[in-house]
């Protein structure tokens, strides 16, 4: 078992930054990739970003590529997601989530076994 755990969410005005954190405890969660998601109200949930277990690897979904970065501290069993430039329609609560599968890149949520309880993200115009 992997437990995670979101912290950091807020609420900003369009244009700040913001850096969410994800705990992880369990097993050894350093040999997972490790990804963000989000979902806004009326919305499925979204691939946002996803970092290798080494972290040498990252992908971005094209609606942040540029603004957010992703990283990893396998020492501190923690995920981050730098949030830069955020714009009203970041508006979302997001997700951790570990996977253990090799195509976790492609950002689909079936592969990505263990989840976070989210954190709420909130934009200003």
């Amino acid at each position: 078992q992997v437990q995670l755990v979101e912290s950091g969410g807020g609420l900003v005005q369009a244009g700040d930054s913001l850096r969410l954190s994800c705990a992880a405890s369990g097993r050894t969660v350093s040999s997972y990739a490790m990804g963000w998601f989000r979902q806004a109200p009326g919305k499925e949930r979204e691939f946002v970003a996803a970092v290798s277990w080494s972290g040498g690897s990252t992908y971005f979904a094209d609606s942040v590529k540029g603004r957010f970065t992703i990283s990893r501290d396998n020492a501190k069993n923690t995920v981050y997601l730098q949030m830069n430039s955020l714009k009203p329609e970041d508006t979302a609560v997001y997700y951790c989530a570990a996977s253990s599968k090799s195509a976790f890149g492609s950002g689909r949520t079936s592969l990505y076994g263990y989840w976070g309880q989210g954190t709420q993200v909130t934009v200003s115009s």
